[in-house]
């Protein structure tokens, strides 16, 4: 068994049909888990998630082309689950890294992924922490605090669930390299000089 540890991260990312829970829903969904220095511990797969042909008729032409390109509509089609299975093999892997309620969930803009997760995932939220932890946040302030680090930092925009979330975990690290402190050994002779 794995040793749980309550500094891990929780990092997820998911592709829907659009962008609002009411109206849509979850296509595709994984996780990784980092510990607190952003080194992988663990990643599931990128579960496609099968949906009724109705609920993929609503998706507006720019899901349709960006869900085709990266081969999500086909990976649907040919290998796709369904969402409790999903869910459940989620919760599997966090059990093995994870204490219920303890580590935040991590990701860009992971509020919108959180919404589909409390409409559709109602386990695994229940498994969460309810903090996040959002890159998203962290672009918006270098854009406006440190604009050429801000820009230093180019997105792929895959739009595939893995790729999203390593890009992220990449984002956050060069983020703490350019714009943080360093690590608390080199913190603490500053502190002794306040």
């Amino acid at each position: 068994m794995t040793k749980k540890n309550h500094e891990n991260l929780i990092w997820l990312d998911m592709e829907m049909t659009g962008l609002s829970p009411e109206n849509n829903v979850i296509l595709e969904v994984a996780v990784v888990i980092t510990d607190s220095q952003l080194n992988v511990l663990a990643e599931s797969p990128s579960y496609a998630i099968v949906q009724p042909q109705a609920e993929l008729d609503k998706m507006d032409k720019w899901n349709v082309n960006t869900h085709t390109k990266s081969g999500l509509l086909a990976r649907i089609a040919n290998e796709g689950v369904e969402l409790d299975f999903a869910e459940k093999e989620l919760l599997k892997l966090l059990k093995k890294y994870i204490a219920k309620g303890v580590s935040p969930l991590c990701g860009n803009t992971i509020h919108q992924d959180r919404k589909f997760i409390v409409r559709y995932m109602p386990q695994l939220e229940e498994y969460l922490h309810y903090r996040n932890i959002d890159v998203s946040t962290i672009k918006e302030l270098a854009k406006r605090w440190y604009p050429n680090i801000a820009e230093g930092f180019k997105k792929h925009n895959k739009h595939e669930a893995l790729a999203d979330i390593y890009e992220s975990i990449e984002e956050l690290k060069y983020y703490r390299q350019h714009m943080m402190l360093p690590l608390q050994d080199k913190i603490e002779p500053m502190m002794e000089n306040l």
